[in-house]
């Protein structure tokens, strides 16, 4: 059984860091990309970053590049997400997803999922 289990999230000032985590079971790592979603009030899911366990390369949103960092540990299988410089507009539940297909940020395209981690950036 796929099992994903997100956390780290918080309530944090603007220009803060979080460091959100993605526990993953139940799948070959290696054949396996690891991507952070976020849904923000009122908006629909989006790609935020994306990471392919087999050689560890990373994509990332336009909204998030140079702040966000995604990064594996291939022998804990686990997948980071560093955020730093938060803005508010950062503010979303942000879900970690796999799948065995390439870095999407289409979110129909994967289909195992975590229950979600709320990040909170006050102004």
């Amino acid at each position: 059984e796929v099992q994903l289990q997100a956390s780290g999230g918080g309530l944090v000032q603007a220009g803060g860091s979080l460091r959100l985590s993605c526990k993953a079971s139940g799948f070959t790592w290696e054949d396996s990309v690891i991507a952070w979603f976020r849904q923000a009030p009122g908006k629909e899911r989006e790609g935020v970053s994306c990471i392919r366990n087999r050689d560890g390369t990373p994509y990332y949103a336009d909204s998030v590049k140079g702040r966000f960092t995604i990064s594996s540990d291939n022998a804990k299988n686990m997948v980071y997400l560093q955020m730093n410089s938060l803005k508010p507009e950062d503010t979303a539940v942000y879900y970690c997803a796999a799948d065995t297909l390439a870095c999407s940020a289409v979110e129909e395209l994967f289909d195992h999922w975590g229950q979600g981690t709320l990040v909170t950036v006050s102004s």
